[in-house]
């Protein structure tokens, strides 16, 4: 939403070419070739910005990228995989809506072209001097909060009951209760899901907590007749970290209902997922409250005949100012494409967000950074759009002579957007877009 324009006039050409022609007026001048890419100096401070959160030892991915020795091998494979953007899983359009983000593990074009060079020109090791220190990651699963509170795990951890899947069987869904246990009112600054054992992983596609409770106006949280979601976990997904001053109520007596889909792996595992709760200190209360919320496409309904591309639009109308924090799509084997939309008050309508190759494998939560998180007035419609490909050329489609309708099996499909959003009061709202106004002049809000 934020759009900067810097001042001042810059050329076309830009200081290479004129370095160039400085060299070509002198022919007596040798340009030496750029040093190529060796792994110690240039691609292992990438690898571990935007790659070792997976590809490490007893984690998700299928080899480790951390030492020369590791991901060697895997040259060619990282150079195909990197230039068509298939890793590090990042799905939006670069060229269209909201573009700064939290939480972006994209490869810049730079770092792009500094791989596929690397692997081009042999794939050195370099000097072992230029290698950086290894990144210390949680051993086992770890928690990926605790280091920055200060703590070794979440302030609670709440698990679900334990679920056996049956090495060949049909996909299954836990939908049992935990009671959360807390007595009193609690502020919640950071949550993660996961599955409590790293097999776990190898079953677990994705997990929901809805959170039961009682509000403090006795009213619910929830919409369109749901439950209110709490947090939603899935391949790809590291947890939410709440912005300064914001946070998730829990209440007294309040209860977790799971919905965790489970699918076989080829042996019989035993699991559960387990919830960390970070909360504000004793006394510290943030001053907005922030939720997640299922914004649909299509919700219970949907009609995907056999080779075709169908596309189903949704509208959610916000009955309160709001920030909005992140967007995170939602479809199953045939989703394409899915683009959220805002449309003011005013008629006017931006695009907030669009993710143009979605990929059922890894669903990630694009985190808007704090100077570009929408600031929207009441009244402002959420439009989701999403797209789906039934034909041959969609490559994770297992049937496009099937029609498919809306359900919870992978193979059925959905469309819809998880979405967190901060509520303000029209006051707040004002303040925000005067405050983000007095750090960047030249910005339009919201």
């Amino acid at each position: 939403m934020s759009v900067y324009v810097a001042g001042g006039r810059t050329s076309k050409f830009g200081t290479g070419a004129l370095a160039l022609g400085v060299a070509l007026a002198l022919p007596g001048v040798v340009v030496a070739a750029p040093a190529a890419p060796t792994f110690t100096k240039d691609i292992a401070p990438i690898f571990q910005e935007k790659c070792e959160a997976c590809h490490r030892p007893e984690s998700i991915a299928p080899m480790s990228l951390q030492t020369y020795e590791e991901a060697r091998p895997w040259a060619r494979s990282i150079k195909a995989r990197v230039a068509d953007r298939q890793m590090p899983p990042w799905h939006l359009d670069k060229n269209v809506g909201i573009q700064k983000f939290k939480n972006d593990r994209s490869l810049s074009d730079d770092q792009i072209a500094t791989i596929v060079k690397w692997v081009d020109t042999g794939a050195l090791q370099g000097d072992p001097k230029d290698m950086p220190p290894l990144v210390q990651w949680p051993e086992g699963q770890g928690w990926n909060y605790a280091a920055q509170f200060g703590q070794q795990e979440p302030d609670m951890v709440i698990r679900s009951n334990e679920y056996t899947m049956a090495a060949h069987a049909q996909d299954a869904w836990d939908k049992r209760q935990t009671p959360t246990g807390i007595t009193e009112p609690k502020w919640v600054r950071a949550i993660e899901i996961r599955p409590a054992t790293v097999k776990g992983r190898r079953i677990t596609h994705h997990a929901i907590a809805y959170l039961q409770q009682t509000e403090p106006d006795g009213a619910s949280a929830a919409g369109f007749g749901l439950l209110a979601p709490l947090m939603e976990w899935a391949v790809g997904k590291q947890g939410e970290m709440m912005r300064p001053d914001t946070g998730k109520l829990l209440m007294p007596d309040s209860r977790i209902t799971w919905d965790i889909h489970y699918s076989q792996a080829g042996e019989e595992i035993t699991s559960a997922v387990e919830l960390g709760l970070y909360f504000y200190p004793k006394g510290q209360e943030p001053k907005f409250r922030t939720s997640l919320a299922l914004v649909p496409a299509a919700l219970g309904d949907m009609d995907v005949r056999p080779n075709q591309i169908t596309v189903t639009q949704g509208n959610t109308v916000l009955r309160q100012a709001a920030r909005i924090e992140s967007f995170q799509p939602h479809m199953h084997l045939r989703g394409k494409a899915m683009m959220m939309e805002a449309i003011l008050p005013t008629g006017e309508t931006r695009v907030l967000s669009y993710a143009d190759h979605f990929n059922f494998n890894w669903h990630n939560t694009y985190v808007y950074a704090d100077e570009v998180a929408p600031l929207v007035p009441k009244g402002t419609v959420l439009k989701i759009t999403a797209w789906h490909d039934n034909t041959p050329a969609m490559k994770s489609n297992p049937d496009p002579n099937q029609w498919v309708g809306w359900g919870d099996r992978t193979v059925d499909e959905m469309a819809h957007a998880w979405v967190n959003i901060t509520q303000l009061s029209d006051e707040d709202l004002q303040a925000e877009i005067q405050k983000r106004r007095a750090a960047q002049p030249n910005t339009q809000q919201p």
